[in-house]
Parts: structure tokens; C-alpha cells; sequence
């Protein structure tokens, strides 16, 4: 599988090849700048512009990397031949050009030339083990230049993947708060609509009651604000623990299954409709969410009874089983309007059973209304 090129991070290129140009021209001279007892004669001008070939290419080694390695190739055999010097160190630019290719995932006839090119300078030399030698070093430059490519593969492929997991974290935090909005306005909903509809009626009532039974008249109007002080506790809560999300204190608990008969009996108040509560089995501890989620369901259940069912007796049933809970709200109105106006809450029933990996199901039944919802002691697969 052929790997990507790399593409060089530094914002000027020509002018950091251009450093290691000179660096090599540098290292190059030096030796020919200090005198030597076995220096084999004097420089001509053309070995200085030879020797100088051998690194200057290394200017264009990213852009025309291949060019590079021949230009320094022609340039140390005319050196040679010019100076007759096969032990002078000018074969620098070769093995910075050699690893260059490498590093930068040229294509195997690159790799083809160097061999072509080590063949050659063993042909043409006046030293095999001076050539030997220039080649294996020059075979180990690539092979370096190899091993760094592929490391910096792995680590941009590291680096890519950090991305994408910190990426796929930012689209989990965006989908839990949208859940958590989403779970939000259940609740205020529920909350709302439970309290305001409880008002509603009992202040429509308020007159017919004083006309009528003036000693129940009371009765009405402290059901109307025990409805309305029901509903701030809870929005307290609510806010409260969205004020206090890092706060490490104590949090208002939110209502659980154990509240349902205080929730039965506040609605029992309103006028004309009678609530009772049934409890079957043996009561176990449910998960967290799924306490909250059954008296939401059931305040829920109620409120759409109180709005549009038309009903006068309402029945709430806790059934406890082996595998979970069975909340039964059943009521004997005609429930012809609950579809219209009811539809935003039972659709909370429903993803509130499904968040807790239970169902529900409502509607029409023979003689009433009825709103059913199954909630396990466990999700299957979740941890117990």
C-alpha cells in the first residue's frame, strides 16, 4: 500500500532547505580549508563549483527531490575526476538527498535510482571499498529517512484520531444537552399543565360550589392554591438543581413513586371527579429515572383526564411484578378530544418509559380511557 507524502509544517520551506544547504556546503569546505599533510594538491576553481554542486541542489529537495539526488550524483563523479580524491568527505549532500526521498514517500523508481546510482559509483571508482562503503551509507540514510517518514505517519494518524474522539466527545455533551432539554421540558409540562389544569377547574367550579354548597367553597379555593404552591415547589427543584450543577451540597429530591397518593389525593379535590389508588404486589425499589418517570406518567395521565376526558371517576393502578412496574391510569370519560389535545403529553409518557427502557400505550377502551406503562426493574444489559 503506497502511504501519503508528508507535507513539510515549516511556513518558508526554501528558506529552511536553504539552511541545510549551506550547513552541508559548510561541513564540505571545511576540511579543504585546513591544511592537511596528505592533501593530494592544490584546488582548482572547478572542484570548488564540483564540491559545491554536491550540496547546493539540497536547496530543491522537497520540490524536485529526484533532480536533487542526481544533480549531487553528476556532481561528485565530476569532483572526482577533477581532484582525484576519493577519501575527501563531499558525499554529505548524497546522504541528506538519499533521506529526503525517503522522508517524503516518493515512489519506488526513486528508491531504484539510488541502487542505479550505487552501481554506477562502484563502476566508475578508483576505490570498490571507498564506493562500497559511500553506498551502504547512502543505502542508510534512505532507510532512516524511511523509518522517520513512518513515524510521523504515526503520529499525524495519532494526532487524527485525537481529533476525531475529541470531535465525537463534543457531539456527546451536544446530544446530552439536548436529551437534558428535551427532559426538561417534560417536566415543565407536566409540572405546568398538571397545576394549571387542577386551577382551571376548580376556579370554574368556584361559583357553582358557592351557589350550591357554600361550606365546600372553601374546599375549592385551597385545592386551587395548594395546586398552584404544589407547582412552585417543583419548578424550585427544577431550577435549583440547574442553578446548582456544580454545587456540591444537598439537592431537593425529585418526586418519586412514594409521592403518587399525595398526587391522588390533590386531584381527588377537584369537582366532579372521584381518583382512586390501587396497589397490587409487592413494592421493590425501582432505578432512579423510572421513580421519576412513574409519577410523571401518572401526573400526566391525570392532568389529560382532568382537561379532556370529561370523566368523573378515575382509578390509578401500581401493579408490582417480578420484572417491573405496570402504571394503569383508567378512566370513565369518552375520551374523544385526548388525541387533539392531549398529543405533546403522551408523547412524554411514551419517551419517558422508553428513557427507562420500559413502554406505553394509550387510548380508548371500552367504557373509558386508559394510559398503561411498563417500567423494569433494570434495562436489559445494564449493569445491576
Amino acid at each position: 500500500m503506497r502511504l501519503p507524502s508528508i507535507r513539510p509544517r515549516v511556513a518558508e520551506p526554501y528558506l529552511a532547505d536553504t539552511v541545510v544547504a549551506l550547513m552541508v556546503l559548510a561541513v564540505i569546505y571545511a576540511p579543504f580549508l585546513l591544511p592537511r599533510a596528505n592533501q593530494p594538491g592544490p584546488f582548482s576553481v572547478w572542484a570548488w563549483i564540483f564540491a559545491a554542486g554536491t550540496a547546493l541542489p539540497l536547496i530543491w529537495r522537497r520540490r524536485f527531490p529526484l533532480a536533487c539526488l542526481l544533480a549531487i550524483f553528476v556532481a561528485m563523479l565530476c569532483y572526482n575526476q577533477v581532484r582525484n580524491a576519493a577519501s575527501e568527505p563531499i558525499g554529505w549532500g548524497m546522504l541528506v538527498a538519499a533521506y529526503s526521498i525517503a522522508w517524503g514517500g516518493r515512489r519506488v523508481r526513486e528508491a531504484a535510482v539510488l541502487l542505479v546510482i550505487g552501481a554506477v559509483a562502484i563502476a566508475l571508482s578508483r576505490s570498490l571499498t571507498t564506493s562500497v562503503i559511500g553506498v551502504l551509507t547512502t543505502t542508510g540514510a534512505y532507510v532512516l529517512g524511511l523509518l522517520a517518514r513512518h513515524r510521523e505517519i504515526r503520529l499525524q494518524a495519532l494526532a487524527h484520531r485525537a481529533g476525531e474522539m475529541e470531535r465525537e466527545r463534543e457531539l456527546d455533551l451536544a446530544r446530552a444537552a439536548t436529551a437534558e432539554r428535551a427532559r426538561i421540558a417534560r417536566d415543565m409540562h407536566d409540572i405546568l399543565a398538571h397545576a394549571v389544569s387542577i386551577m382551571v377547574v376548580q376556579a370554574e367550579a368556584g361559583p357553582v360550589v358557592v351557589r350550591a354548597n357554600p361550606d365546600r367553597a372553601e374546599q375549592a379555593f385551597d385545592a386551587i392554591a395548594e395546586a398552584g404552591r404544589d407547582a412552585m415547589v417543583q419548578l424550585r427543584r427544577m431550577l435549583g438543581v440547574l442553578k446548582e450543577e456544580h454545587d456540591t451540597g444537598s439537592r431537593a429530591p425529585q418526586p418519586t413513586v412514594a409521592d403518587v397518593p399525595a398526587l391522588v389525593e390533590q386531584v381527588d379535590g377537584t369537582p366532579g371527579l372521584r381518583v382512586g389508588l390501587r396497589v397490587a404486589g409487592e413494592v421493590r425499589p425501582l432505578p432512579a429515572d423510572a421513580e421519576v418517570a412513574a409519577y410523571r406518567i401518572v401526573q400526566e395521565a391525570l392532568t389529560n383526564t382532568v382537561k379532556h376526558a370529561g370523566a368523573s371517576r378515575v382509578t390509578v393502578s401500581l401493579d408490582w411484578s417480578d420484572t417491573g412496574l405496570e402504571v394503569t391510569v383508567s378512566d370513565n370519560g369518552d375520551g374523544g378530544g385526548k388525541t387533539a389535545g392531549a398529543g405533546h403529553g403522551l408523547i412524554g409518557i411514551r419517551e419517558r418509559a422508553a428513557a427507562c427502557g420500559g413502554t406505553a400505550e394509550a387510548g380508548p377502551v371500552r367504557g373509558g380511557y386508559r394510559v398503561t406503562a411498563t417500567l423494569p426493574y433494570a434495562q436489559v444489559g445494564a449493569p445491576v
